[in-house]
C-alpha cells in the first residue's frame, strides 16, 4: 500500500525538477544497499533535503521513510501523503516511540532517513550531531550511509522566500561509504566518526558545485567561512542567548 503513495510522489517531484529545470548531480548512490536495513544521515540545510535524499536511494531501488517532526503529518495536505509514505513521526516529547517505529522498520529491511542536527542549520554548516542514528544502527545491526547535499538552501529553507521558478539551480548530492555501528563502541565515539564523514562529503559537494553567488546580493546562500553572508554558528548562538 505504501508504494501506490510513494511512487506517485516521486513521479511528482521528477516533474517538478524538470519544471524548474534544477541540475542533479549525484554521485555515490551504490554505497546505499539494494537490500536490507540501513540507517541514512545526511546534513539539513533545506525544507526539502529529504526530497534529495530520496532520490539518491532510488538508483538502489530504495525507497527511504525518513524521521519528521509529528506536526508535518497533522497538516491537511503533507499529513495522508507522509503516513501513505510510511515516514515516521517525531513527538520530541515522547521521543522513545518514533525509536520503536524506527528500530521495527530497521529489522523488517527499511532505509530510514535520519537529520541528525535536528533542525535545519541557518549557517549551512554542520552543528552537533545526537546519538539516536548511531544508537538505532547499533540496536538492528545496520550500517549508517553518511551524505551530503548542497544547493537545496537555494530552493527553501529557513528565513528565506521560496524559490520554486525556472532557475536552472544546481543541486549537488554525495553519498558516502558506510560507517559500521558495532554494539561494543561507544554510540558517541561513532557519531563523532559519522559527523566527520559526513563534513567530508559536505567539503567534497561545495568544491563540486558548479557555481558562486552572482553578486553582493547573492550570498546569503554561502556560509561565512566560504565567503558568504549566511551568520556563523556564533553569531545564531548569541542572537538566540538574547
Amino acid at each position: 500500500m505504501a508504494e501506490l503513495v510513494y511512487r506517485p510522489v516521486i513521479g511528482f517531484a521528477r516533474t517538478m525538477f524538470k519544471a524548474w529545470d534544477l541540475k542533479i548531480d549525484c554521485r555515490g548512490s551504490e554505497n546505499i544497499p539494494r537490500s536490507g536495513g540501513a540507517v541514512l544521515v545526511s546534513n539539513h540545510i533545506s525544507y526539502l533535503d529529504f526530497i534529495f535524499n530520496g532520490l539518491a536511494a532510488l538508483p538502489q531501488n530504495r525507497l527511504v521513510r525518513f524521521m519528521a517532526k509529528e506536526s508535518v503529518f497533522r497538516h491537511r495536505v503533507s499529513g495522508p501523503l507522509m503516513r501513505g509514505m510510511k515516514h515516521i513521526p517525531v513527538d520530541r516529547a515522547r521521543g522513545e516511540a518514533a525509536y520503536e517505529h524506527a528500530l521495527d522498520s530497521l529489522r523488517s529491511g527499511e532505509v530510514i532517513g535520519v537529520f541528525p542536527e535536528a533542525t535545519i542549520s541557518e549557517s549551512f554548516t554542520l552543528k552537533s550531531f545526537k546519538s539516536g542514528a548511531a544508537r538505532l544502527a547499533q540496536e538492528a545491526g545496520v550500517p549508517l550511509i553518511p551524505m551530503a547535499v548542497w544547493g537545496t538552501q537555494r530552493l527553501w529553507t529557513k528565513g528565506h522566500p521560496r524559490n520554486f521558478r525556472r532557475s536552472h539551480t544546481p543541486i549537488t548530492i554525495r553519498v558516502g561509504e558506510a560507517v559500521e555501528a558495532p554494539r561494543d563502541q561507544y554510540a558517541g565515539a561513532i557519531t563523532r566518526r559519522l559527523r566527520e564523514r559526513v563534513q567530508e562529503l559536505l567539503e567534497a559537494a561545495q568544491r563540486a558545485y558548479p557555481v558562486r553567488p552572482r553578486g553582493a546580493e547573492d550570498t546569503w546562500w554561502m556560509p561565512a567561512h566560504l565567503g558568504g553572508t549566511a551568520p556563523t554558528p556564533e553569531q545564531l548562538r548569541l542572537a538566540e542567548a538574547h
